[in-house]
């Protein structure tokens, strides 16, 4: 198959964004009073919606949860949103997309102000023709509708040949509940197992599989 438009993820699929998500989860939790998770428990929640992993990680009830969201995001904006760096190949990637003519967006469920701000620190927001995230009210935060609101946002772009790219279980359930495949970035946070039995139609252990994924034939 050869795709014309291509959705990437964010975190774990565009840039290693681990050390400023998991300093700032630390943040919420000793702003609230938590044991601090172990590794394992704080690495979860690379990919997944915010509230998602607070409720289900740490087992946190809707309010609970609502105030850790709100204190992680007192030290994310400022310091957490650049303990984060470019995965190596990416803007080449990226570069060679457009190139060949392909529609390049993002669809990621970190807020949009968030991923946009990201985007543009690291020069990479040119190479998008849509950015597309969760809001920051949390009325859109499923991968399906960050997925099926980028499409719409892509409009006729949208309904070319289209696969999403991604890290994480998330990302390849959403993709499906819009009809699209989608190619597992091992590389990322998630394992080809978890990507695998999720239902991934390719999985790419490098950015430099992955740009042979999408640009063969």
């Amino acid at each position: 198959m050869q795709y014309q438009t291509i959705l990437f993820d964010l975190d774990g699929t565009l840039t290693d964004s681990a050390p400023g998500i998991l300093n700032s989860v630390r943040y919420a939790c000793r702003k609230l009073g938590l044991p601090l998770p172990g590794e394992a428990q704080l690495r979860g929640f690379l990919g997944p919606p915010l509230p998602w992993s607070f409720r289900t990680i740490l087992g946190l009830g809707e309010a609970d949860a609502a105030r850790a969201v709100a204190a992680f995001r007192e030290y994310y904006p400022e310091t957490g949103l650049f303990e984060n760096a470019v995965y190596p190949g990416i803007p080449e990637l990226l570069a060679a997309l457009q190139a060949a003519g392909k529609t390049v967006a993002v669809a990621t469920s970190k807020p949009e102000p968030f991923a946009r701000r990201i985007l543009a620190h690291f020069a990479l927001d040119a190479y998008c023709t849509a950015i597309c995230g969760a809001t920051i009210d949390e009325t859109r935060t499923d991968k399906g509708d960050v997925v099926a609101y980028a499409l719409q946002t892509l409009g006729a772009a949208g309904a070319r040949p289209a696969v999403m790219v991604g890290d994480r279980e998330h990302d390849v359930r959403g993709a499906a509940q819009n009809g699209l495949p989608c190619i597992g970035a091992v590389y990322g946070y998630g394992t080809a197992e978890e990507l695998s039995a999720a239902g991934a139609a390719a999985l790419a252990g490098t950015v430099a599989e992955l740009h042979t994924l999408l640009l063969q034939n």
